[in-house]
């Protein structure tokens, strides 16, 4: 992987190259940002950069025996552990390095939804078991066969849990030229004694604008690009979602599903559930659909407050000013709070129809809560 395909974080890149060039490599550290922020990207592209044969100012070769081999993600001292579907006690994450490698070859920016999708988990939980611990203790106690450093990249230590307590050691002490990259995406489900032995890299959310130039550069047309970089709210793998969807259709069908509730029509609202809430919609697509009502619920509240000039949405579809004519500081709070709950409920497989459901009855509820001077504008 290369800096130069990694859209956006020019900051965290130039810390990075300048750590190496700079003989500051810390030997644990932590990648934190949230998903879809590519820090996985950037971890395979900061590892490449360490092992590289002929570094170049701001980037690997991309051309030495070693670039070639971290490309396909076969170079022998460059190791992985992530979360994985255990069909027995005994399995580990190499059980998987081929699905992993086609995985990151076909979408480097994944998140783990995606990646429970490539090894068709289903509802399975995943996680990253003792086993597998063991087996990192094992590789890494081993020296290194080309390069300088052993690396190991742990994607998402939030799913270790107590097993994650047999690496502190090597975590703290290991052996030399070895490095631990953990590519994490919430701060508070990580162990507390693996948050102290490590070097916090945090990575941003990209930018609306960032992530509308990465999709223009992989030809999605320009405005359509716009509406993406919008609903993704910096998520490159939300917004690979959207353009393999339609975004139009996410769009009206979060605003019909707001005029239902608004009109409190719940033979309706079932039928708008029956059609989000079945396994071919999918997670990530309802999950979308709730951050989209988010950035559309603060854009209502910046039309109140009349400052439009920092306003993002735009529509084919509704007039956010009639919309937000039903938003206020009453109603806002708890409707924000709902998508949030509702978003974080997904995320655990939660059952979609009693949670739609359930949001649906709070979004009628809380419409209610008007101005005194709101007007019944949003059926026009």
């Amino acid at each position: 992987m290369l800096f130069k395909d990694i859209p956006g974080q020019q900051a965290v890149k130039k810390r990075l190259i300048n750590s190496v060039n700079e003989a500051r490599i810390s030997h644990a550290q932590l990648f934190l940002g949230p998903e879809g922020s590519g820090s996985l990207a950037l971890a395979l592209a900061y590892a490449q950069y360490i092992s590289c044969l002929d570094k170049q100012a701001d980037d690997s070769c991309g051309k030495c025996s070693a670039c070639t081999k971290y490309q396909k993600l076969i170079h022998p001292d460059l190791h992985f552990s992530y979360p994985f579907i255990t069909k027995g006690s005994a399995e580990t994450a190499v059980n998987y390095i081929k699905e992993w490698r086609n995985a990151i070859a076909e979408n480097p920016f994944m998140g783990i939804e995606q990646w429970m999708e490539y090894l068709d988990a289903e509802n399975k939980q995943p996680n990253i078991n003792i086993a597998e611990c063991h087996a990192i203790i094992q590789k890494l106690v081993l020296k290194s066969f080309e390069a300088e450093y052993k690396i190991i990249l742990i994607w998402l230590p939030e799913y270790l849990g107590a097993a994650g307590n047999s690496l502190l050691k090597l975590i703290e002490e290991p052996p030399a030229k070895t490095l631990f990259i953990l590519i994490a995406q919430n701060y508070e489900q990580i162990l507390a004694t693996i948050l102290s032995r490590t070097q916090l890299v945090k990575i941003p959310k990209l930018a609306d604008e960032e992530l509308k130039a990465y999709l223009i550069d992989n030809g999605c047309p320009q405005e359509k690009a716009g509406r993406i970089a919008y609903l993704a709210d910096g998520n490159i793998a939300a917004a690979q979602q959207l353009l393999a969807e339609d975004d139009d259709d996410l769009e009206s069908l979060f605003i019909q599903w707001f005029r239902l509730c608004y009109g409190r029509k719940g033979v309706e609202i079932n039928d708008w559930i029956e059609q989000v809430a079945n396994a071919r919609f999918g997670r990530e697509n309802q999950k979308s659909l709730l951050r989209f009502g988010l950035q559309v619920v603060r854009d209502c509240l910046m039309v109140n407050l009349d400052q439009t000039s920092i306003v993002k949405f735009e529509s084919k579809h509704f007039e956010l000013a009639k919309l937000a004519n039903t938003i206020n500081y009453e109603n806002a709070p708890l409707i924000i709070k709902g998508f949030e709950q509702a978003i974080y409920h997904i995320e655990r497989n939660a059952n979609p129809k009693i949670m739609f459901l359930d949001l649906s009855i709070q979004m009628m509820r809380n419409l209610q809560l008007k101005n005194v001077n709101s007007q019944l504008t949003i059926n026009e």
